[in-house]
């Protein structure tokens, strides 16, 4: 008896050992599996199991540090670059690209083949030979033998054929993708993407794995191995971004009091699946100002007291989603034998629906359900300044000689806290190229009114673009302005002139000069009129525009303070 036991162990393994020698697709793609895996796993669309026999005389399966890897490619080594639009809210989907990164010098070209870039040049020097790998070739070669076993080697590693769609040959690589106990095979060119529906897919963290081969006439060779987490989650993917006029950095989550603060909500959705979704936004600003429910992904909210408040965001989307399971109903009491007869005579339904399916009973294939997402922050709100306006330019007048440059005046003032600072960026008249920028302190004496004078000085004459801030540690406001500089007074020049011809005939004119003198002796005197209409005439759009802006902005210009440093010059 011990005997027929022994016997049927041993037929029993003899059975098992091609099973053991066969590999499984797991077996290849999983090396690294952790212990306690999972294998139990909801089936997605068009994948196969990893429990599938890999055909390893086809496509050689190589462990990391295996001398051959070195030469799987010439010229170097191919790099495999895997991205997803991950996270995914379950029930959207999914999309995997794989990349690859060639040796230097090295490209595919429209054929699928890879050739050498002309003009590039690599450690090993230019090859006489333009292509790394002409796989044309090769597949000219296999279409002349007209051997019809030649589409052997065209099959995925499970045995499956190519698919034969248009250009078909040119694609020279198969990539294996692996997840969840399953795999997916793609024949495609050095760039391929696959997207997945992750409506089975189990919620959280997950790994995909994706192995290259390239084909080597009529086998392939393994180039490149990749692998990513990416996330599923039953919450909608958001980020909040924050914004605010003259807010100096947002990213701290400081802002300034009685200013707008604009929220933008962005929901991560990159296969559109909340497309035909009700979307609402359900806002707290923690200012006991209460909840703001909005369709719109765009809000404005306006602090008006100092302080640190805690911000709540929950966005509500109606989702497909999978329907309830049927509510059990309660048994019906057993008919007596007397209604039996009674309905067996009468030939007619007892009322009220014996029918043990009923119409409420069956499932709603478009059932919904609602899902969320979640955004919370801590902000800080200070005060700062809240407007800038430049109020008066003018010209600062210069004792003669007259300087180079051209000095003006500038009268600021701005609403909010006492700013700290006072910069101008000039520019051409386009605000485009930057020519200069001057940052001074101001005076902190100047009292509770935000009221200043910013002194610049200009080489040249013509217009110009200044961009003028004022700034605190927490807010930065802007205003901006065109400048005209006036040329010099051209009355200084005719005077020098003038002193450079009565010098020269002085001599010759000796005599005219004594009669004049004995003229004026009879005549009154007659001072020469001011000639500044040649000056004014420069300036005339800007007197324009001072006494326009006095009217809209007067004050008292007794208070201003004047910077105390020297006046930057452009």
């Amino acid at each position: 008896m011990e005997c027929i036991y022994c016997f049927l162990g041993f037929l029993l393994l003899a059975a098992r050992l091609p099973l053991d020698a066969a590999k499984r697709f797991h077996d290849v793609l999983s090396n690294e599996r952790p212990s306690g895996y999972m294998r139990e796993h909801n089936q997605l669309n068009g994948w196969s199991s990893d429990e599938n026999d890999w055909n390893e005389k086809l496509y050689p399966v190589w462990k990391r540090g295996d001398p051959r890897w070195k030469n799987s490619w010439k010229g170097g080594h191919v790099q495999a670059v895997l991205t997803s639009d991950s996270p995914a809210l379950v029930g959207s989907t999914i999309t995997f690209v794989v990349n690859l990164v060639f040796p230097r010098c090295q490209k595919e070209d429209a054929n699928g083949n890879i050739v050498y870039e002309k003009n590039c040049r690599n450690d090993t020097g230019p090859s006489p030979d333009p292509f790394v790998y002409n796989w044309a070739a090769w597949s000219e070669d296999n279409d002349r033998e007209n051997d019809t076993s030649q589409d052997h080697h065209n099959v995925f590693p499970d045995g499956k054929p190519f698919p034969h769609p248009p250009g078909w040959k040119k694609r020279n690589f198969v990539y294996v993708f692996h997840t969840l106990g399953q795999y997916f095979q793609r024949l495609g060119r050095c760039s391929v993407r696959v997207s997945i529906n992750t409506a089975n897919v189990t919620l959280g963290p997950q790994l995909m794995e994706v192995t290259v081969y390239r084909r080597h006439r009529r086998a392939y060779v393994p180039i490149a191995k990749v692998k990513d987490v990416y996330v599923v989650t039953d919450q909608i993917p958001i980020f909040v971004t924050m914004s605010q006029k003259n807010n100096r950095n947002s990213s701290d989550e400081t802002f300034l009091r009685n200013l707008p603060i604009i929220f933008n909500v962005f929901i991560h959705d990159p296969s559109h699946f909340l497309n035909m979704s009700a979307i609402n936004y359900k806002w707290i600003f923690g200012d006991n100002t209460g909840l703001f429910v909005s369709i719109n992904s765009t809000l404005n909210h306006t602090y008006v007291l100092n302080g640190t408040f805690n911000l709540n965001l929950t966005v509500q989307a109606a989702v497909p989603g999978p329907c309830p399971s049927p509510s059990p109903r309660p048994p019906k009491p057993t008919p007596s034998l007397s209604t039996n007869l009674k309905s067996y005579y009468s030939n007619s339904p007892a009322p009220g629906g014996d029918n043990p399916l009923e119409l409420s009973d069956v499932p709603d294939e478009n059932c919904q359900i609602n899902r969320y997402g979640y955004f919370t922050a801590t902000i800080t709100i200070v005060d700062g300044i809240l407007e800038v306006n430049i109020i008066k330019m003018t010209d600062v007048p210069m004792p003669p000689p007259q300087p180079d440059n051209s000095l003006m005046d500038f009268v600021v003032t701005c609403e909010g806290i006492i700013p700290t600072e006072v910069c101008t960026i000039i520019s051409d008249p386009s605000c485009q190229i930057t020519q200069s920028i001057i940052c001074d302190p101001v005076d902190v004496n100047m009292g509770e009114l935000c009221l200043l004078t910013v002194r610049r000085a200009f080489r040249e004459s013509g217009t110009y673009c200044m961009n003028l801030t004022l700034g605190d540690e927490a807010s930065l406001a802007l205003t901006s302005t065109l400048v005209s500089v006036p040329g010099r007074d051209p009355a200084s020049s005719l005077r020098i002139a003038n002193g450079v011809l009565v010098s020269v005939g002085c001599l010759t004119l000796f005599v005219a000069v004594i009669a004049l003198l004995a003229y004026k002796k009879h005549k009154a005197y007659k001072p020469i009129g001011n000639r500044t209409g040649i000056v004014v005439k420069g300036k005339r759009l800007n007197v324009f525009l001072h006494h326009a802006k006095s009217a809209f902005f007067p004050g008292n210009q007794e208070k201003d303070p004047l910077l105390k440093n020297q006046p930057g010059t452009l």
